[in-house]
């Protein structure tokens, strides 16, 4: 597989770089993120609740899937890794950079993610040689009268990253009080733009929503405004395997979407369940499979 290499990565820091973006893509080109930052950013109502498993309620149980299922990256927080990363170094990990929570709504104030980890501590923290972080992730609030805060941030920490040798992966959600359609297409198709223009090697997004249009078909807009930054759409709720799993099928094959970044609907099920729905994603993702195989992994066939 061949990595287009960005001109910020140093010639000293480029076979880094070739490493890491292989393997989080797993040597496909299309990105495998699974998604464990929501420990922040939705509290504790993504891990606890009627509909989700007990075994969700431990932040290893996250850790657990990531090991058993060979993901291309688990994406969380560094605190998360300085805890438990020393238990699972096999697993090759993506550090979210900023955070927040969703206690103050858009109605009360346009939303601003903070960095809470620069590039230099994940970067000491990956020198150590104990854990193989390979990326970061920065989320953006596009619409926000913060963004300009968040794209300086954003930039920033993408041209230190590459420096280091780490694939860059960033959030972008149009949201704030500015904002009338958060999943308008155009606008989505603009954010994966901004994500171009600021250098990032994916772009995660909402899928994009218009009445009476395939969703998927929509989403080549934001395929061609992102360039040779890749797309991924959001997971969101956990909903039927069958649905989800058709979703991101049409994703890639319909959309050019380039993998995932799941969540809730993986660590929402039993570690057993969790990794086998891994698994069925990967193989749509990864090894080009058909749904109708991916969910025979997930059934256990």
């Amino acid at each position: 597989m061949d990595v287009d290499v960005p001109l910020l990565v140093p010639s000293e820091a480029r076979e880094t770089y070739i490493q890491n973006y292989r393997l989080i893509t797993k040597n496909s080109g299309n990105l495998m993120l699974f998604a464990g930052d929501q420990k922040i950013e939705h509290l504790n109502d993504d891990f606890y609740g009627a509909d989700i498993h007990s075994d969700d309620n431990n932040p290893e149980h996250l850790f657990r899937i990531a090991r058993e299922a060979d993901v291309g990256c688990l994406a969380v927080q560094l605190g998360l890794v300085s805890h438990y990363g020393a238990d699972y170094p096999d697993i090759t990990y993506l550090i979210k950079l900023n955070s927040k929570t969703h206690m103050i709504k858009t109605e009360q104030m346009d939303p601003c993610s903070c960095m809470i980890t620069t590039v230099e501590d994940v970067v000491r923290v990956r020198d150590t040689g104990r854990v193989n972080i390979a990326g970061i992730g920065y989320t953006i609030y596009l619409g926000s009268e913060y963004e300009s805060q968040m794209l300086v941030e954003a930039s920033r920490a993408i041209a230190e990253a590459q420096r280091s040798g780490l694939v860059t992966v960033l959030w972008i959600y149009p949201r704030g009080k500015a904002v009338k359609n958060e999943k308008d297409p155009h606008l989505i198709a603009g954010a994966a733009g901004v994500a171009s223009a600021l250098g990032a090697d994916f772009v995660k997004v909402n899928p994009p929503k218009k009445e009476g249009a395939n969703p998927a078909e929509l989403l080549r807009e934001a395929v061609h405004a992102a360039g040779r930054t890749k797309v991924v759409c959001a997971g969101g709720s956990s909903v039927d395997a069958n649905v989800f799993l058709q979703q991101l099928y049409d994703q890639i094959h319909v959309g050019g979407c380039a993998g995932n970044a799941t969540g809730r609907n993986i660590h929402q099920k039993s570690r057993e369940e969790a990794v086998r729905m891994c698994k069925a994603i990967s193989a749509i993702t990864i090894d080009n499979a058909s749904v109708e195989t991916a969910l025979n992994i997930y059934r256990g066939n």
